[in-house]
């Protein structure tokens, strides 16, 4: 059964945009923050000492608004295996009302710190989230 990591966020007044609501780059920034909370919570911290994941892609959808003082639950899961070096992760923002306000897909891949070079994601790491 795949792993899902769930956390909240409040916003804060550096997140709001000129239109009172978070900021598209703050997005982002949450969705990294949630995905490295993630691997850091349930992978093996020899794991974490191996390898480092970058982000090669993001589908995001902007569903509704966040302001200043409101808390969105974070969650994150991947929905299937890898594919070689890469996988992807969902990632939901579920606002106070109940209502998901950005839904996003993010493909990631996985380098070895020793060598730097992209790798295909060894079983052993990819067990504890799928």
């Amino acid at each position: 059964m795949a792993s899902s990591f769930t956390t909240q966020i409040t916003a804060r007044p550096e997140h709001i945009d000129v239109l009172g609501h978070v900021n598209n780059a703050v997005w982002v920034q949450w969705m990294e923050q949630v995905s490295v909370d993630h691997w850091m919570h349930d992978a093996d911290p020899a794991h974490v000492e191996a390898y480092i994941w970058v982000v090669t892609r993001h589908e995001i959808d902007y569903r509704g608004n966040v302001t200043e003082g409101e808390t969105v639950t974070a969650r994150t899961w991947i929905p299937e295996g890898p594919r070689g070096a890469r996988f992807d992760r969902m990632i939901e923002f579920t606002g106070p009302d109940g209502k998901v306000k950005v839904a996003a897909k993010s493909t990631w891949a996985i380098i070895d710190k020793a060598s730097g070079r992209i790798l295909r994601v060894p079983a052993e790491v990819a067990a504890n989230f799928v």
